[in-house]
């Protein structure tokens, strides 16, 4: 009897260590949805996540890392979520996704001014080299799988605006406000330009490992995350 009721003991005390261990989150900084700032992260599906948390009494940790390494965090088990994700039928497979997105992203194409390039479609692409980044899923199959152009990755999307400075690559395909904030960062703003027809858009989501327990959380976050949203819409501008 005593044995059972130690036992019963130690599972209890194991569940309340796991029930405050925080959630471990990552993702790339990706200003202005996720960023750090003088030590803080910021950015707008930051905070809107945070924000949902705290409502549900749920702490976090959020690691910012490249986006190949965040993915490589997840997949080996060392990260509960990772943050501004898309959604495939392949991750599916693993991670279970938050039923609400957090934002919506449209992908497009920079290129320096000095150096204009047209661009009505992909084959307005022909023979060109375009930055992509290592380990993103562009949700547009004909620009994935074209064989007419060079998709040529780079460590960062600095890096890849370097390249489009330098004329290494023609043209830089990037998330539209990431790239304007990011070209305002490195002070390239006035040399640049981007073709208003995106090539894509997508939902940004939250995605949880594809466990039980995170199955039930990603329930109880969409409600909350709607709720949420619901109340910043009724809520009048200043």
């Amino acid at each position: 009897m005593a044995k059972r009721i130690c036992w019963a003991l130690l599972f209890w005390a194991a569940c309340v260590v796991a029930q405050a261990d925080p959630l471990r989150i990552v993702s790339e900084a990706w200003a202005p949805y996720v960023y750090e700032e003088n030590g803080v992260v910021r950015g707008l599906d930051y905070e809107l996540t945070a924000t949902v948390l705290e409502r549900l009494g749920i702490t976090h940790e959020l690691q910012l890392l490249p986006w190949k390494r965040s993915l490589a965090e997840f997949d080996e088990g060392r990260a509960d979520a990772i943050l501004d994700i898309f959604r495939n039928p392949d991750r599916e497979q693993s991670m279970v996704f938050i039923d609400e997105p957090l934002s919506s992203s449209e992908f497009v194409l920079f290129y320096a001014r000095q150096r204009p390039f047209p661009y009505s479609d992909l084959s307005s692409l022909k023979g060109r080299r375009i930055g992509v980044s290592p380990g993103y899923w562009y949700s547009n199959e004909a620009f994935r799988q074209s064989k007419d152009f060079i998709r040529e990755n780079a460590p960062s999307h600095a890096a890849n605006f370097g390249k489009l400075m330098l004329g290494r690559v023609d043209m830089v395909l990037i998330e539209r406000r990431v790239g304007l904030y990011l070209a305002q960062q490195m002070g390239i703003l006035d040399q640049l330009d981007y073709h208003r027809q995106p090539i894509s858009h997508d939902d940004l989501y939250l995605a949880l490992r594809r466990t039980p327990e995170f199955e039930r959380l990603a329930a109880r976050f969409t409600v909350e995350l709607r709720k949420l949203k619901a109340e910043r819409a009724a809520t009048p501008a200043r």
